[in-house]
């Protein structure tokens, strides 16, 4: 075997590298599947990122790609390219559990559109990979399938809810990747694990099959999107797919066709620049490589300036209070007996408050200086039918009034950190959900939004200034164990506009991937 055809070099393709070899006949698709295989079963006992693998019948579908390749016979853009799907999603056949143990037996009868098209445009899911309990949390551990590592650090979490997607990109065991997002939980997992992860604007990708953890609500919706190792990766897939059977699949999806990302001009793009966006400040390595990406983008023709977006702080505890307006009677429902994880028992106890020790205890955390967990608990409520429908109201009015900022200010992107950290160690998921906000907004404005990694940690960057605040001292302790992990950054567009985020996503690739201290694109754990 010449060394081009190794599984060490198979697996650290790209998709869009492997499928030019393919259609050059310099490898097979029943190589390459073989090759995922072997780094699944050399390293996934370590890493855990996968719940269900197909080897039988991924085996035996590279073989029929291969040989309707050499038929001369196309199968579709994603012919014979391995493809993983997150466990949520449903395939005939298979449970989504969400990581509870009495859903194990609750198998699908088909698979969700987006699964389906993938198929039909030639991709072979060669297998399934690990969530957190109900979705919820941005680590991914849960009694049915136990707790996945990042292939970086082994001590760390790969990001949730979409982390084992990511964590077998990074380590070489997939090529594609289809994850659902309803607060980051794409672009975390992409930004802890360094991989690249895409949420497109809501609905433009079909949304029918996903199980959610908190099934009827709708006032945060999720959306399912691509991960892979580069942004290329990620047009290929989002071009591959019929968006007339897309449509019809699934009635809120429009036909849209995705545009080439050649098409797309960033000459007089206004960019804003938002290192901060009020809630918990990120740390220096995010802030150096959201300045890293400006300047990229400033050599691709866009103009980037600094920017605050105001209004973000207000939308965040919007976010908090809409996923929480039952008083998470819907989430403990869903768990029945089972065990509850570590990083969500704070928001189960935080829900069960009565208003009048809600309040007492605000107060009280406020006057401490721990005013993020107070702006939490605060949020964190049930809430009567009409207190809800002034919820989504204010949901609405305030994503138009955001959308009024960008406007008098010109602005036709952010670019702005994924997280305020890097990658967390196992369970300090729990009481840190404020670090997440960066990635919230976009899920209530409905917006694409993706990650790309950039850099990794420095040491001078393995710290922050102490505060009296709990979870800034939470940051802290997360920083000065970062060193050498994987930093991203995040773009976001306006909605329906995927392409121009994209483009902004690749610019910055194209320009940060050579730096001294970019990440591997995959690793060895």
């Amino acid at each position: 075997m010449n060394r081009t055809n190794s599984p060490t070099a198979l697996s650290g393709l790209s998709a869009t590298e492997a499928k030019a070899l393919l259609e050059e006949r310099k490898i097979s698709s029943v190589e390459l599947v073989d090759a995922l295989f072997a780094r699944i079963e050399r390293y996934d006992g370590r890493i855990n990122a996968f719940t269900e693998r197909f080897e039988q019948r991924a085996r035996t579908e590279a073989q029929r790609a291969d040989e309707a390749r050499a038929r001369g016979d196309a199968l579709g853009a994603l012919h014979g390219l391995p493809v993983t799907v997150k466990e949520s999603i449903e395939m005939e056949g298979s449970a989504s559990t969400l990581g509870i143990p009495s859903r194990v037996g609750v198998r699908a009868t088909q698979d969700a559109p987006i699964v389906a098209e993938t198929r039909r445009a030639g991709g072979i899911v060669i297998g399934r990979t690990n969530v957190p309990q109900l979705l919820l949390s941005f680590e991914s551990r849960n009694p049915v399938f136990g707790q996945c590592a990042n292939p970086r650090k082994v001590t760390h979490s790969p990001g949730g809810s979409s982390g084992g997607e990511a964590a077998a990109l990074a380590y070489g065991a997939s090529m594609l990747g289809i994850g659902t997002d309803i607060g980051g939980s794409i672009r975390l997992p992409a930004h802890f694990s360094g991989c690249v992860g895409f949420k497109p604007t809501q609905d433009r990708w079909p949304n029918r099959g996903l199980v959610a953890g908190i099934p009827g609500q709708e006032a945060i919706r999720s959306q399912c999107g691509p991960m892979a190792r580069s942004v290329d990766d990620i047009a290929l897939f989002l071009g591959a797919l019929d968006v007339e059977r897309l449509s019809r699949a699934d009635g809120r999806t429009p036909p849209l066709p995705f545009a080439p990302l050649e098409s797309i001009s960033l000459r007089g793009v206004r960019v804003g620049l938002l290192e901060h966006d009020g809630t918990l400040a990120p740390s220096r390595a995010n802030i150096r490589a959201v300045r890293r990406a400006g300047d990229a983008l400033e050599r691709a023709g866009a103009e980037v300036v600094p920017f605050v977006l105001r209004l973000a702080p207000e939308a965040i505890r919007d976010y908090f209070s809409a996923l929480s307006a039952d008083g998470a009677a819907t989430a403990r429902e869903q768990l029945g007996d089972a065990p509850i994880d570590v990083t969500l028992q704070s928001m189960f106890l935080a829900a069960r408050l009565p208003p009048a020790a809600r309040s007492a205890v605000a107060k009280g955390l406020e006057l401490a200086g721990q005013s993020l967990t107070a702006m939490v608990l605060r949020s964190v409520r049930e809430r009567t039918v009409a207190e809800f429908w002034k919820l989504v109201a204010s949901i609405r009015a305030r994503r138009f009034a955001i959308e009024r900022e960008l406007d008098e200010s010109g602005i036709d992107a952010l670019l702005l950190p994924p997280f305020a950290t890097a990658a967390v160690p196992h369970t300090f998921g729990a009481q840190f959900q404020q670090a997440a906000s960066y990635t919230m907004l976009f899920n209530l404005l409905h917006w694409p939004a993706g990650v790309v990694p950039v850099t990794t940690v420095r040491a001078d960057e393995c710290d922050r200034e102490a505060t009296l605040d709990a979870v800034v001292r939470r940051a802290r302790e997360v920083d000065r164990q970062s060193l050498g992990l994987p930093v991203g950054v995040q773009v976001a567009t306006r909605g329906w506009k995927d392409e121009l985020c994209l483009a902004l996503l690749r610019a910055i690739e194209e320009d940060t991937r050579t730096d001294d201290g970019a990440p591997a694109r995959v690793i060895d754990p």
